[in-house]
């Protein structure tokens, strides 16, 4: 979540001006079997943001790689979704079920949902295969498809034990300029306000 003006705070603030989270906790595991018995239950997120949501410039929600109903939350209270895309023809069945399930939040519950770009992602330029990948993407979702791609490189985990962001992790990899260049194209997009 990045601080706008407002004057309320939610989450954690971190070393990075105007910027706060919320992690996840293993309290949110039992949230999805909590959430089933709701009424409008695919509303719970969306109740929860909206007395902040106009404290921040922009709300970022990060989701399972799963279609459950906290992702369907997520949804419901956004206004864009990116979607990542492992470079594997497996992963490519999942962004089509994905899509389908936005189109259909779309019609039910969220009309202004956007499907702001796929992106791919863990892409090794080495390999045939992610380079057939991201060329069958492209092809299939013309452009949804992000230009930036993201590479795989031992620096993601490595930041991640670090408990920092690849962008001052290792701020001259190219997998820093990748992340800088992808927030350029989403901003060129129109996809964050």
């Amino acid at each position: 979540m990045e601080r706008g003006n407002g004057d309320r705070a939610m989450g954690e603030q971190t070393r990075t001006t105007n910027l706060a989270i919320i992690p996840a906790n293993i309290d949110l595991s039992a949230a999805e079997v909590q959430l089933v018995g709701e009424v409008a239950r695919e509303m719970a997120l969306s109740r929860a943001l909206r007395p902040i949501v106009d404290d921040y410039d922009v709300v970022l929600i990060d989701c399972q790689p799963s279609l459950g109903l906290l992702t369907v939350n997520a949804l419901t209270a956004a206004h864009g979704v990116i979607i990542p895309l492992e470079c594997e023809f497996f992963a490519m069945r999942g962004v089509a079920l994905l899509v389908e399930t936005i189109e259909k939040i779309c019609d039910r519950l969220n009309p202004r949902l956007e499907v702001d770009g796929i992106l791919a992602t863990m892409y090794d330029g080495r390999t045939l295969h992610s380079k057939e990948v991201v060329r069958s993407v492209v092809d299939h979702f013309g452009d949804r498809v992000f230009h930036t791609v993201i590479s795989r490189t031992v620096k993601f985990p490595d930041a991640s034990l670090a408990g920092e962001r690849i962008t001052t992790y290792a701020s001259a990899h190219p997998a820093a300029e990748a992340y800088r260049q992808l927030a350029r194209e989403l901003i060129s997009r129109g996809g964050v306000a």
